[in-house]
């Protein structure tokens, strides 16, 4: 702090840089806001100790809560008053660009986020204020369609920046009162995510949610797609609502006064906040000393692996060389069998030309029982036809006989043709003698041709039981 106290009466020009970035971004940890008419007065809380009472200690957590809570109800108000005044002067509509709607939104963000409870994630702690606007659809349907929108819309990576676009919504669609006051009267699901002495749980909440109520005669416009709402500081500007100060102080010595404290805060604000940039940046290591620890251990069993595997390699050629030292042994052995061995595989090599040659003979015999079998079905058809000609050459002997009789009954009743007569049954019965001997030597063919056909039969049998 002493490097930031001005060291003369005159200010300094790194003193006057200092005292406005402070009047320009002041956050509400130590400050007690109150208001006085229009205006924002910031009073710190060590300076207030001149009243006789007992009054909590600071460092009291319900004290500060309801401090932070006090000073987020009187900037909603005037965030709230100066935003509607503006506007209304204005006369059109508002768009992002628009600064008191930017720190309306920065305001509200605050306020959402007081008490809420951190979630614990892989790379820390995380307030997001996104759940609770979330369950606002539950409670009110027509806030249905804005969480839809909001998930649909591309460019938002990160809880903040969806519920940064849904207050944005709700704005354009004019309920933001109506969704926060049917939120704030559920506190049963507020208290999953809010602490018990937070804004949205207490009195200051409804408060806020009745202000709300004046934003519906403004219209805005919001084109959401190209603006980058997850990595948007929501810093209030203090400077939009401070008085100046050597207008509320008497004399130069008390304006200096105010800038110094002024510097202290604001160099106490700078610290908190790299002291959670600090301890964010810690749990990351942390976590990522465990990841680094649990891959230390992988590659510890990785190699205890990849030594056992050496162990068993070397094992492994250890065995091989002694199967190798008992092969050539075996080797060594098998020689003087050589011979043994050359003799049994020229046995086997004539049993399998022997085989070889069975099995073709067995061929050649199936062809031929084959051939057989087609002969004898031949010499069948031709017994055949030859049966139906000797039945044939029956009848026309049977037919000669009667002419036989019937010219031998003529012989006798003529004289004249006895000669003729007798030369013809001479000759008739010598065709008969031919075809009688044509009908034995038939018959005889036939008996010799049934013997061939059973002698075939029996040989085509011997043939595969010898197969067989």
């Amino acid at each position: 702090m002493s490097a930031l106290t001005p060291q003369s009466d005159m200010p300094t020009p790194t003193t006057d840089k200092i005292t406005q970035a402070a009047m320009e971004t002041i956050y509400l940890c130590k400050f007690r806001v109150s208001m006085d008419g229009e205006w924002l007065c910031l009073r710190e809380l060590d300076d207030i100790s001149l009243t006789p009472d007992p009054e909590p200690t600071h460092e009291d957590p319900n004290y500060l809560m309801a401090n932070e809570r006090m000073n987020l109800m009187n900037m909603a108000k005037l965030s709230i008053k100066g935003l509607i005044e503006s506007a209304l002067n204005l006369g059109r509509t508002l768009d992002s660009d628009y600064a008191p709607l930017q720190q309306f939104f920065v305001v509200m963000e605050h306020c959402l986020k007081h008490g809420l409870k951190a979630k614990k994630t892989f790379l820390g702690q995380n307030k997001s204020f996104w759940g609770p606007l979330e369950l606002v659809e539950k409670l009110v349907p027509e806030a249905a369609e804005i969480t839809a929108s909001v998930k649909d819309l591309p460019g938002l990576k990160t809880p903040v920046g969806r519920g940064r676009a849904w207050l944005r919504l709700a704005l354009m669609q004019k309920k933001l009162s109506e969704y926060m006051k049917a939120l704030i009267n559920r506190k049963d699901l507020l208290s999953e995510f809010y602490e018990p002495n937070a804004l949205m749980m207490e009195e200051e909440g409804a408060i806020i949610a009745g202000l709300l109520v004046g934003l519906n005669v403004i219209d805005a416009n919001f084109c959401m797609k190209g603006e980058d709402l997850d990595s948007q500081v929501g810093v209030i500007d203090f400077s939009m609502y401070l008085k100046d100060g050597n207008s509320t102080k008497g004399s130069e010595g008390d304006g200096q006064i105010t800038a110094i404290l002024d510097q202290k805060n604001y160099v106490e604000e700078l610290n908190r906040h790299l002291s959670a940039t600090v301890n964010n940046l810690q749990a990351k290591v942390d976590a990522l000393e465990k990841s680094n620890t649990k891959l230390t251990e992988e590659l510890a069993v990785a190699n205890n692996r990849i030594i056992t595997l050496q162990e068993e390699m070397e094992r492994v050629k250890e065995e091989s060389s002694y199967i190798l030292e008992s092969n050539r042994k075996v080797t060594k052995d098998r020689t003087a069998d050589g011979q043994a061995l050359t003799e049994a595989r020229k046995q086997l090599k004539e049993e399998t030309q022997l085989r070889l040659d069975v099995e073709k003979e067995l061929e050649v015999q199936i062809g031929m029982r084959q051939e057989m079998e087609l002969a004898m079905k031949m010499l069948e058809k031709d017994v055949c036809e030859k049966q139906d000609a000797l039945v044939a050459l029956r009848q026309q002997l049977d037919d000669l006989r009667a002419l036989k009789h019937e010219l031998s009954f003529k012989l006798q009743s003529s004289d004249m043709g006895v000669k003729q007569k007798s030369e013809l049954n001479s000759r008739l019965e010598e065709k008969t003698n031919q075809m009688a001997a044509t009908i034995k030597q038939l018959e005889q063919s036939e008996k010799d041709l049934v013997k061939q056909a059973k002698t075939l039969n029996s040989a085509a049998n011997k043939l595969i039981q010898k197969h067989h």
